[in-house]
């Protein structure tokens, strides 16, 4: 409990934290969530937008063909962002990145609010992309931020808030979404619209807290401004020995310039942390979570739930993941990575095989329903203790400061790339496995606890340069025999 107690005296920090977080990874969860409620108002919309303009209406399959157009642009505005976050992480550094990535959301609340009065549809996919790209870039450089900015011993803690962000957003989008706020017919565009507001609070909070003192040190260069920074983020703490700690890696790698992601996998010295976030980035949307939701209302509808009540019981759903979010926060530091991490995959392997067979059962035995609806609870309680997360803190903790914002690059590209081949490929996956559709997720929940618990190292409570020296070990393991590692070529430039 003293460390909870150090964090909540420290203000600044906390508030750090809410600025970077409420128009940052908060944006994904909720535009992700409000496209969902005016769903059928926005289909209707494009077919009476196409009638008025060509004197037709469209066909049942066209209109679903621009739906999903509209659905898939926000996965390839993200993964757009996830590759841009690299480079402006590193040339506009942390908080500026996230204060100018506000504009991208600006832009696309403009646009789909306005797209009922102009008539275009073709405006809704083009927020939709925007939107994306600021999750994207969100989505990376926040927990960089966070990360960067915390003391060691909150480090986990502070980076994981950005998944709590993540949780707050998807429910606060749900609830926004409900019929009788912003999610009926005539007030759909003011919901699309809405996620305006979380950009200007950012855009008011953020400026007014430092940037990231690993960044202001190693990046650039300016130890008074990282002094001034730990001061602020640190209040009357002695900062001697993290100062110490930050100067020894800025010292490990001068002469250093920012890696590009194509040279971390040609670089054996960072084979294992590559291969890790590679792992745990995919399994992250691999697992099968956001495809519980596509079965919720089905589940419980089967259940006995009326069909104008299961909205607000959806809203369950994502007030799981938040809860388990802040209870993960509140004891990543104490638990470790490599518990809630294979804790979390293995009871999702479990839940999946319940869920499978209550799913098979359904309509044979009265109470089966019932297991099921138990089952989505569980399954996502299990992905918020430990995968939702922790994932999104290990690129900070494994990567050195000239190699973290190309990794970043590389877990974003994957997380984006791997939501857009779920999405598309799980109807297909229920209509030829009908009730075991979760068995590909299964496998996925397999394979990455037991790499995990075989390869994985714990990374709690380290300093950036101790995790290094770890993953050195397990990557010149074979060279150590023959002779010591010399360390990383030396480079004379700085420019990207």
């Amino acid at each position: 409990m003293d460390k909870l107690q150090r964090l909540l005296q420290n203000k600044i920090l906390i508030l750090t934290i809410c600025a970077a977080g409420i128009g940052g990874t908060f944006q994904y969860g909720y535009n992700i969530s409000i496209i969902n409620a005016p769903a059928s108002y926005i289909q209707v919309f494009m077919n009476t937008t196409w009638l008025e303009r060509m004197g037709v209406p469209l066909e049942s399959n066209t209109v679903l063909l621009l739906w999903s157009f509209t659905v898939s642009a926000y996965p390839l505005g993200g993964l757009t962002g996830a590759v841009a976050a690299g480079p402006m992480a590193i040339m506009l550094g942390r908080k500026m990145s996230l204060l100018l990535n506000n504009g991208f959301v600006i832009i696309a609340a403009a646009l789909s609010g306005c797209s009922r009065m102009a008539k275009s549809f073709e405006m809704i996919m083009l927020s939709r992309f925007l939107t994306g790209v600021n999750a994207g870039v969100s989505m990376n450089i926040q927990p960089m931020y966070l990360a960067e900015s915390a003391p060691k011993k909150l480090r986990g803690a502070v980076a994981l808030t950005s998944a709590s962000f993540t949780a707050l957003g998807l429910v606060l989008g749900q609830v926004v979404g409900l019929r009788e706020l912003l999610g009926g017919e005539e007030s759909w565009p003011f919901l699309l619209a809405s996620n305006v507001v979380p950009a200007l609070i950012q855009l008011t909070a953020l400026p007014w807290f430092p940037e990231s003192p690993r960044y202001l040190l190693i990046d650039r260069g300016d130890k008074e401004s990282c002094i001034s920074a730990l001061q602020k983020l640190r209040g009357t703490s002695d900062l001697s020995a993290e100062l110490e700690e930050m100067l020894a890696e800025q010292a490990a790698v001068k002469g250093q310039r920012a890696k590009n992601p194509w040279e971390l996998f040609q670089n054996p010295g960072q084979r294992w942390q590559l291969v890790s976030i590679v792992v745990l980035s995919s399994a992250m949307q691999l697992c099968g979570n956001d495809s519980m939701y596509f079965y919720a209302a089905y589940v419980f509808q089967e259940a006995g739930i009326p069909e104008d009540k299961i909205p607000y019981v959806v809203i369950g759903t994502g007030s799981c993941e938040l809860i388990t979010s802040v209870t993960c926060n509140m004891i990543i530091d104490y638990a470790g990575r490599r518990p809630l991490l294979l804790g979390g995959y293995i009871f999702m392997a479990a839940w999946a095989i319940v869920f499978m067979v209550a799913l098979s059962q359904q309509t044979q035995i009265s109470w089966m329903p019932y297991l099921s609806m138990a089952c989505i609870f569980a399954y996502i309680l299990s992905f918020g203790i430990g995968p939702a997360g922790v994932t999104g803190v290990l690129p900070t903790e494994v990567f050195d400061q000239m190699s973290r914002p190309a990794a970043y690059m590389i877990c974003g590209s994957l997380l984006w790339f791997n939501l857009f081949v779920v999405g598309t490929a799980f109807p297909f996956i229920v209509k030829s496995l009908a009730h075991f559709c979760y068995i590909p997720f299964l496998v996925v929940c397999v394979c990455t606890a037991l790499y995990v618990w075989f390869f994985l190292p714990e990374t709690k409570g380290k300093s950036f340069l101790e995790i290094s020296e770890e993953f050195g070990k397990r990557n010149f393991k074979a060279k150590t025999r023959g002779g010591f590692y010399k360390g990383p070529e030396e480079i004379k430039t700085t420019s990207l």
